[in-house]
């Protein structure tokens, strides 16, 4: 079956009310891509117990309404040079946090960034950075975040490994 791409699901953001109520089909699909996002449809319908129609537009309308938000690689960044991961909290200034998705998009972009994450508490997002340095990180942290105007601070924590929990929904 082909899936659809990455950024196909990634057209808006996820709010509350666009999440709508899934079956034990839905669960027992999600589950299965959790676990394999490359598995075959026919294999899918197989492991899910229903019809291969059905489970293509269970799929589809899983991405379509963005409960699936895409298909991608999990790529080691060692495997392209980028040795060092850090997790950098990120505070804005009290008049720039009207802008906030403005700035987590542009932070977004950035070759250095895995992910951004918008919490709660004394920071306002968590970046995930894979460099190839700590010179690197420090270019990133100084000449990007703290030359931002908009960025009151920042505390840079270093990741000596990740763990990816799987299967969890």
């Amino acid at each position: 079956m082909p899936l659809p791409s990455a950024g196909a699901a990634a057209a808006r953001p996820l709010g509350p009310k666009d999440v709508r109520p899934l079956d034990e089909v839905d669960r027992a699909i999600l589950a299965a891509l959790a676990a394999d996002a490359r598995v075959s449809n026919k294999d899918l319908a197989e492991r899910v117990g229903v019809a291969q129609s059905t489970c293509l537009a269970r799929v589809r309308a899983l991405v379509r309404d963005r409960v699936i938000r895409g298909f991608h690689a999990d790529v080691d960044p060692r495997a392209l040079g980028h040795d060092l991961q850090a997790m950098i909290a990120v505070r804005l200034q009290p008049d720039a946090r009207g802008a906030i998705n403005d700035s987590i998009a542009a932070l977004s972009r950035r070759p250095e960034v895995l992910e951004v994450y918008f919490v709660a508490g004394a920071n306002d997002f968590l970046v995930h950075v894979a460099t190839p340095s700590t010179d690197e990180l420090r270019r990133f942290v100084g000449d990007v975040l703290n030359r931002d105007p908009a960025v009151a601070g920042t505390e840079t924590n270093l990741i000596f490994e990740h763990i990816r929990a799987r299967g969890r929904l």
